[in-house]
């Protein structure tokens, strides 16, 4: 259950998901961050990771394709690094659940 945090998300936020989700990483550390989101996407699908995003794009692009990958949306706005890593942290359950079903293409957490 590897995490790919979209460029709008901190790598920072990775010192904490890491333990939750080993092997997760975000677009500039496996550097991505001139890629398309065609790219973005194929990467993810090849290397078994999850998208979280702030952006409505990969939901729409899971709606046309489905998935693998699977796509967390979180519907927070422009919040900080410290709140996105409070929603993540306590959506974890839910998290869990939704990459290990894997009946949905998406997830949307507020």
């Amino acid at each position: 259950m590897k995490l790919l945090l979209d460029q709008n998300l901190s790598y920072r936020l990775l010192a904490r998901l890491e333990p939750l989700f080993p092997g997760s990483s975000q677009i500039h550390r496996v550097g991505m961050e001139h890629a398309d989101d065609t790219v973005i996407w194929r990467f993810a699908r090849e290397n078994g990771f999850s998208i979280v995003t702030k952006d409505s794009d990969f939901y729409e692009r899971s709606m046309v394709h489905g998935f693998p990958p699977q796509v967390i949306w979180l519907k927070c706005g422009n919040v900080s690094s410290p709140h996105v890593e409070e929603i993540l942290v306590r959506s974890l359950d839910a998290i869990s659940s939704f990459l290990q079903e894997k009946k949905a293409a998406c997830l949307e957490i507020y």
